[in-house]
């Protein structure tokens, strides 16, 4: 396993985030904002118009998730914000809310490929969830899908998730599965 240092995307990490970007092409293209963005105002963002979203977030200090970095690179990207900040899971059909309890989403990983397979997304979820409750979180959720799947992937594993200390909570008939850890 690697020995990776977790920091939350602050207004002084914006280079770090920044050179992440430039690095990561696939990540580049979304930066994060499909759940972030309605469909509609993704449909019709630039990749630019997105980088920016993203940037302005940090800018006006709304969580938006966690950079892992090894020998001070930055190589692994976990989203992670409070649910109601991805207008476009709030309105996604598959998944909607449990009950009333106020959780962050952990929505996305990325990961460089010259570290995956070396444990750095349990590691990067797990900094997410202890960034999460730094900012009063009491309750992290997230949507793995199995390894393999088409869509999706990149929202994490199931076996990541209870490697984590997640639970699943997916009601009995739901075709999207919801992991959660109690943290508050």
């Amino acid at each position: 396993m690697l020995e990776l240092e977790y920091r939350p995307v602050v207004p002084e990490r914006l280079s770090d985030l920044a050179r992440f970007s430039e690095c990561h092409g696939k990540f580049r293209y979304c930066s994060c904002m499909r759940w972030r963005m309605t469909s509609a105002e993704f449909q019709r963002s630039t990749k630019q118009d997105r980088v920016d979203a993203l940037d302005d977030l940090v800018r006006q200090n709304v969580p938006v998730g966690v950079l892992g970095y090894l020998r001070g690179e930055p190589v692994a990207w976990c989203s992670v914000a409070p649910r109601e900040t991805y207008r476009a899971l709030e309105r996604f059909r598959a998944l909607p809310r449990l009950d009333d309890a106020p959780v962050w989403s952990v929505v996305c990983f990325f990961i460089d490929r010259r570290v995956r397979r070396a444990g750095v997304t349990v590691g990067l979820l797990r900094a997410a969830v202890d960034y999460a409750r730094s900012l009063g979180a009491a309750v992290v959720e997230g949507y793995p899908v199995e390894p393999g799947a088409r869509l999706y992937a990149y929202m994490g594993s199931p076996a990541t998730f209870r490697k984590a200390g997640f639970r699943d909570v997916t009601p009995p008939g739901w075709a999207r599965q919801v992991m959660r850890c109690t943290v508050g």
